[in-house]
């Protein structure tokens, strides 16, 4: 109990910010096209905002988690997670979270979470995919159609996060000094 108001105590003015990602993180239980998700969005958003690796990663695989306790545990829950550390230290690197930023960091996200998630489809869906380069490009071909719902859901989520912590810093309701 005391460790949870030390918490609480200590990362007081992160309440706001952490609610914002996990309402928006729990949109994922929303019925959506199939990798139409704010994941890798609040992934690089977390890791832009809070500046810390590991509060980001809690925070990214926590929604991550709640969701799946939810909508079921799969194979690729591993690969999930990994691209989306990889979305999180990409948000470290963003600096000023300008549109050129946004841009890229979700162009960068979505590629890892592409080639990690169809390579870890390969490995784990026994005689889906041969196992050889072949079947990895056949699982690579096969996901494309995909890869188009996930690149615009994170630049929509990275819009959406944009304007609201644009309003928030001139509401004064964020302190940034970015």
């Amino acid at each position: 109990m005391i460790y949870v108001l030390i918490f609480f105590i200590t990362f007081k003015k992160e309440i706001f910010p952490i609610s914002l990602i996990l309402i928006l993180a729990l949109s994922r239980l929303i019925p959506h096209p199939y990798n139409f998700s704010p994941m890798l969005a609040v992934g690089i958003f977390s890791g832009f905002y809070f500046r810390q690796f590991y509060l980001s990663l809690f925070i990214v695989i926590f929604s991550m988690f709640i969701g799946d306790l939810v909508l079921g545990f799969h194979s690729l829950m591993f690969f999930t997670y990994v691209a989306l550390a990889i979305a999180v230290l990409i948000g470290l690197y963003v600096k000023h979270f300008k549109f050129t930023e946004i841009l890229y960091s979700g162009l960068a996200s979505s590629v890892c979470f592409f080639i990690i998630t169809n390579f870890g489809a390969w490995l784990t869906h026994g005689e889906m995919y041969a196992k050889n380069f072949s079947g990895l490009m056949q699982s690579y071909v096969m996901a494309i159609p995909f890869f188009q719902n996930t690149l615009i859901s994170t630049f929509l989520y990275l819009l959406l996060f944009k304007l609201l912590f644009d309003l928030a810093v001139k509401k004064k309701i964020f302190k940034t000094s970015f």
